[in-house]
């Protein structure tokens, strides 16, 4: 079993959550609410998975909030 940070994010166009793996091109998707984008996004790095382990081009470390005057 592996496992991936993925963010969320939601399109203020569209009001679809998206969903993508930091650093990982390609793994990305969109759905209507949390567990559509996450059974999607599952379906997606499955498939990428497929074609061998990821050239991950960064990864992951942290969200963090700054407050500015």
């Amino acid at each position: 079993m592996r496992s991936f940070h993925f963010v969320v994010e939601r399109d203020p166009q569209t009001d679809l959550l998206v969903g993508y793996v930091p650093g990982w091109p390609g793994a990305h998707t969109q759905g209507g609410d949390l567990d559509e984008l996450q059974d999607n996004l599952r379906e997606v790095i499955e498939m990428l998975l497929e074609d061998g382990e990821p050239a991950l081009e960064s990864e992951f470390v942290d969200v963090r909030t700054i407050q500015v005057a």
